[in-house]
């Protein structure tokens, strides 16, 4: 258990910990995981740094999961060891502000990951994590799959396959122009969702990725849910503003996964994998 970003409340975490349990896990508690401060950080990022260095280095360690997002994983970027990260791969889940930690994994390493349900914002839930999909994603337990059932609906229909790759959308966006931009350089299918995020916004994010040329490799987008950016009556003016910045896009798009920013079930999505769109339905080869 990790804490590269906001300071997570210990009950939480000690909650999501014994959830994990209850699935087997062995969960073991970062040195740093549960500071706080400075400012709304888990510690220092040297600390938070240090944390996911130990993690991945130690061997009796299968998992690295992270608390909760917030702001302050891009802190950690300049700091990560890429040699002792690439010479010990393993599972990491996060998302949301993490979304910076998969792109620099899938760069720099080429190492999927698995945007997922986290230890205090969902598995400290009844109701937080969406077995079947955690259990294909993580674990490989059966083929991953999602479709109408979890939550998504066609806004353009059409066939694709490539690389699952994204996160939060203003993250990825936010990271254009830097060093630790998301790399697309083969066909991929998008997933993209955030939080309090309004429908021009949206518009506008979709249209900086367009014009600084990051949806060229794209063959397929798949948007979450949004019931965390929009009252439901503006959910009509969101689907349309999508459209509307992708109305050069060619590819199929769909919305309403329900993974990420939401109340319950979080969907788990192995990034890196391969997968075919097709209508409502993502599956993983």
């Amino acid at each position: 258990m990790v804490t590269p970003a906001s300071a997570a409340k210990s009950e939480l975490v000690q909650r999501g910990c014994e959830r994990l349990r209850g699935f087997g896990y062995e969960p073991v508690v970062m040195p740093h995981a549960l500071d706080r401060g400075p400012l709304y950080y888990a510690g220092s990022a040297a600390g938070r740094v240090a944390d996911l260095h130990a993690a991945f280095a130690d061997e009796s360690i299968e998992g690295v999961i992270c608390t909760r997002g917030g702001w302050g994983s891009a802190e950690l970027l300049p700091l990560l060891d890429r040699e002792l990260l690439r010479a010990n791969p393993k599972v990491f889940v996060g998302y949301s502000d993490h979304t910076s930690l998969h792109a620099w994994f899938w760069n720099e390493c080429g190492m999927p990951t698995f945007y997922a349900p986290m230890v205090a914002a969902d598995w400290s839930k009844d109701n937080g994590v969406d077995e079947r999909t955690w259990r294909a994603a993580v674990e490989g337990d059966g083929v991953w799959s999602v479709g109408a059932d979890d939550g998504v609906k066609v806004l353009r229909e059409g066939k694709a396959e490539g690389r699952l790759l994204g996160g939060c959308l203003s993250i990825v966006v936010e990271a254009l122009g830097t060093p630790w931009a998301l790399k697309i350089e083969e066909p991929t299918v998008l997933f993209l969702e955030d939080i309090g995020t309004k429908p021009y916004k949206w518009d506008r994010f979709l249209q900086h990725l367009k014009f600084a040329g990051g949806l060229k490799n794209v063959r397929g987008i798949v948007f979450g849910d949004t019931s965390a950016n929009i009252e439901a009556s503006e959910t009509e003016l969101l689907e349309a503003a999508c459209l509307h910045a992708l109305r050069d896009f060619d590819g199929p798009v769909t919305i309403g996964l329900k993974c990420g920013h939401v109340e319950r079930e979080n969907r788990s999505l192995p990034l890196g994998a391969w997968v075919s769109m097709n209508g409502t339905e993502l599956v993983s080869h």
